[in-house]
């Protein structure tokens, strides 16, 4: 008898594989659109927090406030085994090398277009871009 669930993604991106009525559980895995050359615009989430954990690989994560029209990034290097929250109403990304794979915990209407769901996009500005690029870079490297 098969009572437990397994559930595994070995593919590229983004795969919810457990949603239920509340809450969905995701894993993204390294594609190209999650390198940082890749990285156009940040995420915001209006209503729910969204939570992440390393699994395997090197990502960063990135949270931001827009304080007198400028970006501030708090870009933090993840470790495994350590939950990082991202609180709602903050602009986010997450940056992967190859071979990384992340847990994602959100709520389940989270990708639906408002005013169903929760998200919308934040675009970077060409000047933004580069200062973002070089921000997490610098942390990269430290």
């Amino acid at each position: 008898m098969d009572i437990i669930e397994l559930y595994k993604h070995d593919g590229e991106g983004y795969n919810p594989f457990l949603i239920g009525s509340k809450w969905q559980v995701a894993q993204l895995n390294y594609s190209i659109d999650e390198a940082l050359e890749s990285k156009i615009r940040l995420d915001v989430h209006h209503f729910t927090d969204e939570v992440f954990l390393l699994i395997a690989g090197e990502a960063t994560l990135i949270a931001a406030k827009i304080i007198d029209r400028k970006i501030v990034f708090d870009i933090k290097l993840m470790m495994p085994g350590i939950i990082y929250n991202i609180p709602k109403g903050t602009l986010h990304n997450i940056v992967l090398t190859n071979g990384t794979k992340v847990l994602i915990i959100e709520d389940a209407n989270t990708h639906l277009p408002l005013p169903e769901g929760d998200y919308e996009f934040y675009y970077f500005s060409d000047v933004q871009k580069a200062e973002f690029m070089q921000q997490v870079k610098d942390v990269l490297n430290k």
